[in-house]
């Protein structure tokens, strides 16, 4: 599941909600960025989601029925790594930004992940394997939940997450001049999850190169580190 979002106002926030069942997880955090890490059977902890240093924010919501059209083809980027690059600092956004142009992009067999990256300048790329990206440069805010933002019809794919997809682009729309770390986590709180239980919500303050995040949908355990 999961829901990405990144706001520019008076200043640019990145926040994330990690909605997962049944999986292994934790946070870590070091001088370099807060990784929220999953404990894969294969390849053992990866950084998928969270912060670094630069500046970047990367989450990776999953489109949700799975499409086929993101499955691994001949040539194709990895979404995955893609995303890993950008948050472990071996590629720049607008690297990523290239790649993405020239080349076409798949998930992993069976499973459609999308990205939801952004940069310490407040630009977003969205990339959906199979069909595509879109960049969006500094917008007010950018929304991104289980679904294709391009598109496909309702019988085939119905439209995982836009319940909270149109609660947080309400609020969005509607946000302050003086948008803040609080106001972010207020975002959040509103799209959480049950059934598919929110195990992680997370706030980047990207010009204070601070990260906030609570587990378990407990605001009251807030946790902070500030990137070195």
């Amino acid at each position: 599941m999961c829901t990405s979002i990144v706001v520019n106002k008076k200043k640019t926030l990145a926040g994330w909600n990690l909605d997962l069942k049944d999986m292994e997880y934790r946070v870590t955090a070091r001088p370099e960025g807060v990784y929220i890490e999953i404990n894969d059977p294969t390849e053992g902890w990866m950084p998928l989601f969270g912060a670094n240093s630069r500046g970047d924010f990367v989450g990776m919501p999953t489109c949700w029925p799975y499409d086929a059209a993101s499955d691994p083809k001949e040539g194709a980027e990895n979404v995955i790594l893609l995303d890993m690059d950008l948050l472990l600092q071996r590629k720049t956004f607008d690297e990523i930004c290239q790649i993405v142009s020239r080349r076409p992009v798949a998930s992993v067999p069976g499973l459609t992940f999308m990205g939801a990256l952004s940069d310490a300048e407040g630009n977003v790329l969205h990339i959906v394997p199979g069909h595509g990206f879109l960049k969006y440069e500094k917008p007010d805010h950018c929304v991104l939940t289980n679904f294709s933002p391009f598109g496909g019809t309702e019988a085939a794919h119905p439209l995982m997450g836009r319940d909270r997809f149109e609660k947080a682009e309400a609020m969005l729309k509607n946000a302050k001049s003086d948008f803040g770390t609080e106001d972010c986590f207020d975002v959040l709180e509103a799209v959480s999850q049950e059934v598919c239980p929110t195990v992680v919500s997370m706030v980047f303050d990207v010009s204070e190169r601070t990260v906030y995040w609570f587990e378990d949908r407990l605001r009251q355990n807030m946790r902070s580190y500030k990137l070195g």
